[in-house]
């Protein structure tokens, strides 16, 4: 068995005595190797500051959402429903008018899934809705949700006052990314699958939008003259799209769908990786948050096998499709009760980050079953 990353915390403080010898293995450091270890440790420190870090849990609060047994819909396909009875997780975020709000994903005792609003004044303390804004029914994307339901939502501001939606309907065998839109979070316009001819067929999903910062708002915006898109679990596909609802993905010289992240033997993302929240452009590149899954075999020997954890990657301006740095280790993992116990175990999915009185929040699904927060670092100037 394999050394467990939680376990870590479980240490044995050596006694305060100044006058206590160093254990062998350990030898005193020449003084001339001082500046040298200094000069190293700045390098290394240096070469992760690229990425956005760190997040901690906010404990207090935390899980921020869970089911709600009492909560009633009455569902244009099933007729009354307790709609968030069973599981609340994977959330979408954004900021509008000074509040955070949430498009989270919950299920009812049967597994279909319809998402939820809620918001908040603090980024902490929630106020939900009575009912669900998105859910299967009687329009153009009932053959694409009526089996399994409406799940895992990204949502951006479109630059034309609205916001734009990802999310992916599941008729109950494949998985397909989606779009909707809004101009109050609440009412949503659903316009059907992101894909058209094959990869209407294809399992996709997870799509995060490229978007830039402004102030609290997260805007996508066109690079070379078209919104980018990076999509799909298991490994990365990048599209592209003039007008955000109709999509293209985009092909090798081959014509087959150009795969620009994939899992690493070894590695906390060795078995599966699969977008996180929008990703941002930044002066150095394009930043994406993504979540990984460790490999049963050759996988991380720190986590179970099957774990959730969170990375990160910068892909270049000029290219999307191209990876500039990409994180050797996690820097969000199971290690709480309701994050390692749940609807599916030893899950954090990362899915809602925003900025928000001068911090990141960062918003994820623990253990497929409820909602946590983690606080991250200040919000730099752009």
């Amino acid at each position: 068995m394999g050394f467990n990353a939680r376990s870590s915390r479980f240490w044995n403080p050596q006694p305060k005595h100044s006058d206590m010898p160093l254990p062998r293995f350990a030898p005193a450091v020449p003084w001339k190797w001082v500046p040298l270890l200094l000069v190293l440790s700045a390098s290394l420190r240096a070469a992760d500051d690229w990425q956005l870090k760190p997040f901690v849990k906010v404990d207090a609060v935390n899980p921020i959402l869970s089911p709600r047994p009492e909560s009633e819909f009455v569902c244009p396909l099933q007729g009354k429903v307790n709609w968030e009875a069973a599981h609340v997780f994977n959330p979408a975020a954004i900021v509008r008018d000074g509040r955070v709000w949430l498009l989270y994903r919950a299920q009812d005792r049967a597994g279909v899934s319809r998402l939820g609003l809620a918001w908040s004044e603090d980024g902490l303390h929630f106020t939900r809705l009575p009912a669900p804004v998105l859910y299967p029914a009687e329009d153009l994307a009932r053959a694409f949700e009526a089996g399994g339901g409406c799940e895992d939502p990204r949502v951006v501001e479109d630059g034309r006052g609205g916001y734009l939606l990802t999310y992916t309907g599941y008729d109950g065998k494949t998985a397909r990314l989606m779009t909707a839109t809004s101009r109050d979070l609440r009412t949503w316009q659903k316009h059907g699958p992101a894909f058209e001819g094959d990869m209407r067929e294809e399992w996709t999903k997870s799509g995060s939008i490229v978007c830039r910062r402004e102030g609290e708002r997260l805007v996508a915006e066109k690079i070379d003259g078209a919104y980018w898109m990076y999509l799909r679990d298991s490994k990365f596909l990048l599209a592209r799209s003039q007008d955000l609802r109709h999509w293209r993905v985009v092909p090798e010289a081959t014509g087959a769908p150009r795969v620009v992240v994939k899992g690493r033997p070894g590695m906390f993302d060795s078995d599966l990786v699969e977008p996180g929240p929008p990703a941002l452009i930044r002066e150095d590149g394009i930043l994406l948050l993504y979540n990984g899954v460790n490999a049963r075999t050759n996988g991380d020997p720190r986590l179970p096998p099957g774990n959730f954890a969170a990375g990160q990657v910068l892909f270049d301006l000029r290219d999307p499709s191209r990876i500039l740095r990409r994180s050797d280790n996690f820097f969000l993992t199971p290690d709480r009760p309701y994050e390692m116990t749940g609807q599916v175990g030893n899950v954090c999915f990362i899915e809602g980050l925003v900025p928000f009185r001068g911090r990141w929040y960062l918003y994820y699904g623990t253990a497929d079953s409820k909602v946590a927060v983690a606080r991250g670092p200040e919000v730099k100037a752009p």
